[in-house]
């Protein structure tokens, strides 16, 4: 009959190379998390979300469910410890970062006091494009925060704090921006029109629609265990045909609205927020299409990251 070997765990501070904790008699099979809770035991203000644990001062986290038998450190562990600060959940993250843009692009719509020369104060645009871009917008956020309490299936992941006052900065600093223009009392309706008006709203509506149906698929899309096992593929949803032709067609659909509301409004902050979320997401879409390409040897070629046939 075989004996168990447990192994002794050594957590040292990063920094100061300190011994914070010596835990022994692991088992082998535990988990980088299972070792965070019992650190956590001992100092209760370091939550497991706080902690990175790595095997080297200034090497690479490790990731939670790392075995400690497959890590190369014998039966005698030394672990280097460091705290990332207060975390928030993914769910409280988006809330947060949601919530603002819809509160603030509506006091500038309403042109509460103070916002505009006091004349204005309380008063209703004239052209209504400003009342339909208000409306988009609003539905826009809705829908990001109806995703994100009833849709979004989010892992035990966090993020740290003080990346979400930088986060909030970004949404809510645009949307202030924006919405100063599109409600000014100067704003200048679009050079053509009604027309143009009409078709960037099918744009909008259609890319919302298509948003929406690739965040409903990717919630129905089942893994097992911490991996996916299967790429997304398209279902009976038209809107999900774009995953023939793309990796991440919910970045694809997000842009194409804020394409359309920025030819809506012909306004140059909405634009500009429009590339800058562009390039973010193209650099999102190309990491997860390199994860998939490196995971899954049938990944189609045909597939590109964000925008079919290009990038």
């Amino acid at each position: 009959m075989s004996r168990t070997i447990f192994f002794e765990v050594e957590i040292l501070d990063s920094k100061t190379k300190e011994q914070l904790c010596f835990i022994d008699k692991v088992e082998p099979h535990s988990s980088v998390g299972d070792i965070k809770s019992l650190f956590h035991k001992s100092y209760p203000k370091w939550y497991p979300a706080r902690q990175a644990l790595r095997l080297d001062p200034k090497g690479k986290a490790l990731r939670n469910d790392d075995l400690l038998q497959n890590l190369p450190v014998g039966t005698s562990a030394i672990l280097y410890f460091r705290d990332l600060g207060p975390q928030l959940g993914w769910t409280m993250v988006f809330l947060a970062e949601y919530i603002g843009p819809l509160l603030i692009y509506l006091l500038f719509y309403f042109r509460v006091p103070y916002v505009y020369n006091h004349k204005y104060t309380l008063t209703s645009s004239s052209h209504q494009v400003v009342n339909l871009a208000s409306a988009c917008h609003s539905f826009h956020y809705i829908k990001r925060l109806f995703e994100t309490i009833f849709v979004h299936r989010f892992s035990n992941g966090t993020m740290p704090l003080r990346a979400i006052v930088r986060n909030c900065a970004y949404y809510w600093g645009f949307a202030a921006w924006l919405a100063y223009y599109i409600n000014h009392p100067l704003y200048t309706p679009p050079s053509y029109g009604k027309t143009q008006v009409k078709y960037a709203l099918i744009i909008f509506v259609f890319c919302e629609a298509g948003n929406f149906s690739i965040h409903w698929s990717l919630n129905s899309f089942k893994c097992e265990g911490t991996k996916c096992r299967r790429y997304p593929n398209p279902s009976k949803n038209p809107f999900t045909w774009l995953f023939f032709f793309v990796s991440c067609p919910n970045y694809t659909y997000e842009v194409g609205a804020w394409v359309g509301l920025s030819i809506m409004t012909q306004c140059v902050p909405v634009a500009l927020f429009t590339f800058v979320g562009f390039i973010q997401m193209t650099i999102w879409a190309k990491g997860k299409h390199k994860t998939y390409t490196r995971e899954f040897n049938d990944y189609p070629n045909l597939r590109m990251p964000i925008l079919p046939l290009i990038l």
